[in-house]
């Protein structure tokens, strides 16, 4: 088996961080977006993968991922030359894939407890397609699964109005070699009405034709940090879960740890208090300051004078003398945010937010 992991769209419910940030690059608890799906795919037992790419995406993407030996995999890099959708991600993977069944893990999706099951089964079994479904409260905005009354899967609609129960379809999609059919021929499936190839396409295009697609149902953890609360969120929760306590610097004078921690390579932290659990990168500068629970602070930053908490902090952003308490955030790299003492200052981009 193989898997396709994609790093384009437009990242719009990121915006306007994703105006010069590619969403999968963005980290939560100091580590890429994407590198947890890489990671869920390479303990799977998976070891080929294509990275699929916009136009203008392939540099910045092998900088960040190299060639997956890291992992332990073999990266393939392929190029989605328009945003066409889902489908169109593995469509432009077929010669990738040459005949293999394979599974595609999107980029910004975290499967926190795994997908050997899945992978095992499918291939066991060696259905056409295999669908994930997990509970979800707000299934309307994604895709949900219908059955027969003998629980067969029938059909699978994106974004229903009124669904009938409160399972949705993640980013984890299992197929055969068979699926690239359905884009060849009289009856090939047609972009929507927005001009994109649905995912749920191919898989309605199997079941018409008799195949079978099989429905398991994800019973681990599964994070979808696609918009802001939602990023935040998932920081909270693989700090919380995941984060393993290390310290890579010499704590200075009259400094206060408490909780996980997990401290970088050549830190300077002086006079501070640090509430757990907090990461903090390689070269970060804390003086004077308390750190509160869930801030995951990148590398090269510099927190001085002031509190900060429940964030997540790109590289080299710079926060002092601000007097009351920043939380529930996310800032973009080389930001700045100081106080000159006598008045609010901004420089602000377009579609920003700001509350004070």
């Amino acid at each position: 088996m193989k898997a396709i992991i994609p790093t384009g769209g437009r990242g719009t419910r990121m915006r306007p961080l994703t105006f010069s940030a590619n969403k999968h690059f963005i980290p939560i608890a100091n580590k890429p977006l994407i590198f947890y799906p890489i990671e869920t795919i390479a303990n799977s037992g998976i070891k080929e993968i294509a990275i699929t790419y916009n136009a203008d995406g392939l540099e910045e993407a092998q900088k960040v991922l190299g060639d997956g030996s890291r992992w332990g995999v073999k990266f393939t890099y392929v190029l989605q030359e328009e945003p066409l959708g889902l489908a169109n991600i593995f469509q432009v993977c077929e010669e990738f894939v040459g005949g293999d069944c394979f599974v595609l893990h999107l980029g910004d999706n975290i499967f926190v407890d795994g997908i050997k099951e899945f992978v095992a089964h499918f291939e066991k079994t060696q259905p056409d397609g295999l669908v994930a479904m997990v509970h979800h409260q707000e299934n309307t905005r994604l895709g949900v699964p219908y059955f027969d009354k003998d629980g067969r899967l029938i059909k699978y609609v994106e974004k229903p109005e009124n669904p009938p129960h409160d399972f949705a379809i993640p980013g984890l999609y299992f197929f055969s070699a068979n699926v690239f059919d359905c884009f060849k021929g009289e009856k090939a499936i047609k972009p929507s009405e927005r001009g994109e190839y649905e995912i749920s396409a191919p898989y309605q295009w199997l079941i018409d034709k008799g195949r079978r697609v099989d429905v398991l149902e994800y019973k681990g953890v599964w994070l979808d940090p696609g918009k802001f609360d939602d990023w935040i969120a998932a920081n909270r929760f693989i700090l919380d879960e995941k984060l393993q306590e290390k310290r890579e610097s010499e704590i200075g004078p009259g400094v206060s740890i408490n909780g996980k921690v997990t401290i970088g390579k050549n830190c300077k932290i002086e006079n501070s208090q640090i509430n757990g659990p907090v990461v903090l990168g390689d070269e970060v500068v804390v003086e004077n300051a308390k750190i509160n629970p869930y801030a995951s602070i990148s590398d090269k930053c510099v927190i001085r004078n002031c509190e900060v908490g429940d964030s997540v902090i790109l590289s080299g952003v710079r926060i002092e003398d601000i007097k009351r308490p920043i939380g529930a955030s996310l800032i973009g790299k080389d930001t700045e945010i100081v106080s000159n003492g006598t008045m609010m200052k901004f420089f602000i981009g377009e579609l920003c937010k700001v509350e004070i």
